[in-house]
């Protein structure tokens, strides 16, 4: 009996200072309520960057509806993915890469203007023509890893922006 009492309280002394120290679940963000329905526009539905945001979306709690005019839309522009040489072997071929991972999105609440966004992620990427083969994966899940942040700084601006 003693054991229980005593394992109660440390579980309540837990929860109560994680929950003082600012302590939440990751990719779960304060969403306003004002946004708790909102339309998600794409120019491409189906890619990988519409899946995470919707994904986020789902995990934080907004339903989605269809577009009318007292909704809040979520317009997802465009992504782009460059790749810049930041340095060169002494032979000539490419040591070291920087992908570049650009996302343009805009966001209008009923009555307002759009807002647009810009989210750009850069990751340096280093390249060796002997091992093309893991080298050509790696840069894919460089790739992956910044479509996933994008997707969180999306919902970190949907946040943002019901705050003001």
């Amino acid at each position: 009996m003693l054991a229980k009492k005593i394992l109660l309280a440390i579980m309540t002394l837990v929860i109560l200072t994680s929950a003082g120290c600012g302590f939440k679940l990751q990719r779960s963000y304060s969403i306003p309520a004002e946004l708790a329905e909102l339309h998600l526009s794409s120019s491409d539905e189906y890619s990988e960057l519409t899946r995470l945001v919707r994904d986020r979306l789902r995990i934080n709690r907004i339903s989605l509806v269809d577009a009318a005019e007292k909704i809040p839309t979520l317009r997802l522009i465009n992504d782009s993915l460059e790749r810049a040489t930041l340095s060169l072997y002494p032979t000539g071929n490419v040591a070291e890469y920087e992908l570049i991972y650009l996302v343009h999105y805009s966001v209008t609440l009923p009555g307002q203007d759009p807002q647009d966004f810009d989210t750009e992620i850069r990751r340096d990427y280093q390249d060796d023509p002997r091992t093309a083969l893991a080298k050509s994966r790696e840069m894919e899940l460089l790739v992956k890893e910044m479509r996933v942040q994008a997707a969180d700084y999306i919902i970190q601006t949907l946040a943002s922006i019901g705050a003001e």
